[in-house]
């Protein structure tokens, strides 16, 4: 499919007016809505622009080239871009396991470094929030950082001394994707998940798997904030529902613990924002981790929905610069 970007003019490597004068630019492809930030070397945001995701392939390189232009002209400079894209890249690097799903088999970093005329680094927007996290976030300064994305589904990202580790497969982190461990009677052997196995962690901790367990046990359909509000004010089963949640949480992540053994884990994701949600979970973690203490420190994010679209951002270091 040729698509407007691919002329002879647009060589993809082609790199006019080369500088860079410490500002780095993200871009959060979302399902919904792209974000875009420039970013500088200190961390501060200098520019943020959104723009409405168009459900379509050449739609949305063009939406990302539009959103890079505009931050550029903005910020009076040529800036690296990193992407964070809702998925993953085949060896060939062509978009896999994308819930948008028009991006799906094809090679969008090819794409857009034709429609931007330079290289353009991509990364799963778990991953994506991990490194925002352990950059300059809730997990800065530790050596292993693993960040979980609690939300609509559930994933993870793994940065070791400031590099994120995506494996050969591109699904390190995937965490969401694993059988619940240690399973109780009642809840074995657990709920198909779209990937087409029985009892994923996904089934268990997303958001809307919270709010259908709470609905199945009480015949009452209600939000996650709702069941948290009546949890507040002494409502048994939304306590009891918050309680399991907790003790879900802590046997998945001591799994995580029990092999990949990290310095901190960061929460993030829409339930990420359960009242006290680390310091729940934390006292809960040693009955399943393999060990006689845990020294891992749960913690909440910092930099909340701006995570990943910093964390695209910082795909591109300051000494990595291609400019």
């Amino acid at each position: 499919m040729r698509v407007p970007w691919e002329t002879p003019a647009t060589s993809r490597l082609a790199h006019a007016e080369r500088r860079y004068s410490g500002v780095r630019i993200g871009i959060d492809l979302g399902g919904t809505k792209i974000e875009g930030i420039a970013l500088t070397d200190n961390g501060d945001i200098a520019e943020r622009r959104r723009v409405a995701t168009p459900r379509d392939y050449v739609g949305s390189v063009e939406a990302v080239g539009n959103l890079v232009d505009a931050l550029e002209q903005a910020t009076a400079t040529r800036c690296s871009v990193g992407v964070g894209i809702p998925g993953a890249l085949t060896p060939e690097g062509l978009v896999k396991n994308a819930n948008s799903t028009w991006l799906i088999g094809n090679p969008l970093g090819r794409d857009l470094e034709a429609r931007l005329s330079r290289p353009v680094r991509l990364m799963n927007d778990a991953n994506c929030f991990a490194i925002s996290e352990a950059a300059d976030g809730a997990g800065v300064g530790a050596d292993v950082v693993f960040g979980v994305i609690l939300g609509t589904g559930v994933g993870g990202g793994i940065v070791v001394h400031g590099r994120c580790i995506a494996g050969p497969n591109s699904v390190a982190g995937e965490w969401g994707h694993n059988p619940l461990p240690w399973m109780f009677a009642d809840e074995y052997p657990g709920r198909s998940c779209y990937c087409g196995k029985l009892g994923c962690i996904e089934t268990f901790l997303s958001g809307p798997a919270f709010e259908r367990h709470f609905a199945e046990k009480t015949r009452i359909t209600m939000s996650g904030p709702a069941i948290v509000d009546s949890a507040a004010q002494g409502d048994p089963p939304a306590r009891e529902a918050l309680a399991r949640y907790h003790n879900l949480l802590a046997r998945a992540l001591a799994s995580v613990i029990n092999i990949l053994d990290p310095d901190v884990i960061v929460l993030g994701g829409g339930m990420s924002n359960l009242p006290l949600l680390a310091e729940s979970v934390t006292p809960l973690i040693p009955r399943y981790v393999f060990s006689n203490s845990v020294r891992t420190r749960i913690v909440q994010n910092q930099h909340g929905d701006s995570s990943g679209v910093r964390g695209a951002a910082w795909l591109w270091p300051a000494g990595e610069q291609p400019f």
